[in-house]
C-alpha cells in the first residue's frame, strides 16, 4: 500500500493520550490536537473508500432527514471528514449555505475534489475555537465526531454560540461494539493480534461515547436546555472483511496504535481483523447491523 506512514513520534504521542500518560496532550488543554483525531497521509482516501459507504452513508441520510425543515439559511458542519453527510446535505437543502470543517486539512482536501461538493464552503477548524461570529448559523451538524472532541462541553458550548437563537444542533455518536458486530469482530481480530494489549481505539473513543446521560449532562454544561437521544439501527453494506480492515486499521487513526504497536506489523493486524470479520460475515461482499445514537437539541 502506498502513501505516507504516520510518524513515529505521533504514533508514541498517541499511545500516551489513549493510556493517559500524556496530561499534556489530548484533555490537556482546550484546543484539540491532531493525535488520536489524525487523518493524515494516506488515510483520508482509505477511509474514504472503505469505511464512508458502510459506516457513514447510512447515517448521512438520516441526518439529512432531520434537517429538511431547513429550506433557507446557513448551515455548519463540523468533523466534516471527506464530505459524506456534507454530500448528503447538499442534495437534501439546495438552498441552505453550507460550510464544512473539519480539524484536519487533509480531509477538508479531500471533500473539496468531490464534484458534488462544488457549492459547500470548506475550510480548516478546530471545533473546540470555531473561527465564526456569534448568532451566524441556523444548524450545526457533526456525524460521528463528537466522540474524538477532548473536550466535549467546550465543543458544544461552541456550537451553541454560533447557533441563531431557534437553531438546531444535531450529532451522532455510535452505539457500544456490543451493538455493532462487525466492529466487535475486527476488535477480536486485533485482540488475536495482540492479546496482551488491553484496549483498542475503536472500542475507547469511536464507541466510546455513548451513556445518553453524560451526554445529556455535557450539553446541558454547553448551554443547551435539553436534548432528545434516539437509538437508531441502519444496515451497512461492505463490500468484503478486508474493506472493512482495511478502512479501520489503515484509514482511521487506529493506524497510529497498530504502528506504535508494531512498526512493522500494519498489514499482519489488518489480515487478523480481516480474518476475524470473515468468520462473522464470510468472505464475500456482506450487510452488517449498525446501531448509533442520534442527538437533538436548540438554542
Amino acid at each position: 500500500m502506498s502513501g505516507t506512514r504516520l510518524a513515529g513520534t505521533a504514533a508514541i504521542q498517541y499511545m500516551q493520550i489513549c493510556t493517559g500518560d500524556n496530561p499534556g496532550g489530548y484533555g490537556g488543554g482546550r484546543k484539540m490536537v491532531q493525535n488520536d483525531a489524525s487523518f493524515v497521509g494516506s488515510i483520508p482516501e482509505l477511509y474514504d473508500e472503505n469505511v464512508g459507504p458502510t459506516f457513514m452513508l447510512p447515517y448521512a441520510s438520516d441526518i439529512a432527514r432531520r434537517l429538511s425543515h431547513l429550506q433557507t439559511g446557513r448551515l455548519l458542519e463540523v468533523a466534516a471528514g471527506t464530505g459524506i453527510v456534507t454530500a448528503a446535505l447538499a442534495a437534501a437543502l439546495p438552498r441552505v449555505e453550507i460550510t464544512g470543517t473539519d480539524l484536519n486539512q487533509p480531509m477538508i482536501d479531500r471533500a473539496s475534489t468531490k464534484a458534488e461538493l462544488r457549492g459547500v464552503n470548506f475550510r480548516q477548524a478546530d471545533a473546540l475555537d470555531l473561527p465564526f461570529d456569534d448568532d451566524s448559523f441556523d444548524a450545526v451538524v457533526c456525524q460521528f465526531g463528537v466522540m474524538f472532541f477532548p473536550d466535549k462541553v467546550a465543543a458544544f458550548r461552541e456550537a451553541r454560540r454560533v447557533l441563531r437563537p431557534g437553531g438546531h444542533f444535531v450529532f451522532n455518536v455510535w452505539d457500544s461494539t456490543d451493538e455493532n458486530l462487525v466492529i466487535a469482530a475486527l476488535v477480536t481480530g486485533l485482540r488475536r493480534w495482540r492479546p496482551d494489549h488491553p484496549s483498542w481505539f475503536m472500542e475507547r473513543t469511536p464507541c466510546g461515547y455513548r451513556d445518553p446521560a453524560i451526554i445529556q449532562a455535557d450539553l446541558v454544561a454547553g448551554g443547551f436546555a435539553d436534548c432528545q437521544i434516539e437509538k437508531v439501527v441502519l444496515r451497512g453494506h461492505a463490500g468484503s472483511p478486508m474493506a472493512i480492515a482495511v478502512g479501520l486499521c489503515q484509514g482511521s487513526p487506529m493506524r497510529a496504535e497498530i504502528e506504535a504497536l508494531n512498526p512493522t506489523g500494519l498489514q499482519e493486524a489488518t489480515q487478523a481483523a480481516a480474518d476475524a470479520v470473515a468468520d462473522s460475515f464470510g468472505h464475500g461482499a456482506f450487510d452488517a447491523t449498525l446501531s448509533a445514537l442520534v442527538i437533538e437539541t436548540w438554542r
